[in-house]
């Protein structure tokens, strides 16, 4: 896989992105495909593709990217439901390999998903 990630690019501000959280370590953005009412995506700035290619190294990230969840949920007024999503590889849905969380809220969401 070469070149710069989609997300990589909204990183550098090379691409647009609704901002809704930022800090030194991760970045989260609305959706532009929603698939609920509330819709972002978590990312690193530290490009990994997927989880399964995370690292040992990569845990206290890995950690510290579900307790940004929780913070981003808060900010956006749904912390009392929503879904965290994590698809790993295509044949899972994945579509842009850097490492994202989606944050879904804002409507009922049913057991199985997909």
């Amino acid at each position: 896989m070469g070149g710069k990630t989609l997300f990589s690019k909204i990183i550098d501000r090379e691409i647009p992105a609704d901002i809704v959280y930022e800090d030194d370590e991760c970045l989260a953005f609305r959706d532009i495909n929603p698939q609920a009412p509330t819709h972002v995506l978590l990312i690193p700035k530290k490009p990994i593709a997927m989880v399964s290619e995370a690292t040992v190294a990569d845990t206290a990230l890995l950690g510290m990217l579900l307790l940004k969840a929780g913070d981003v949920a808060r900010q956006l007024g749904c912390e009392e439901a929503f879904r965290l999503v994590v698809n790993n590889g295509a044949g899972a849905g994945q579509t842009v390999f850097h490492l994202h969380i989606h944050i879904l809220a804002g409507r009922p969401l049913g057991w199985p998903p997909g």
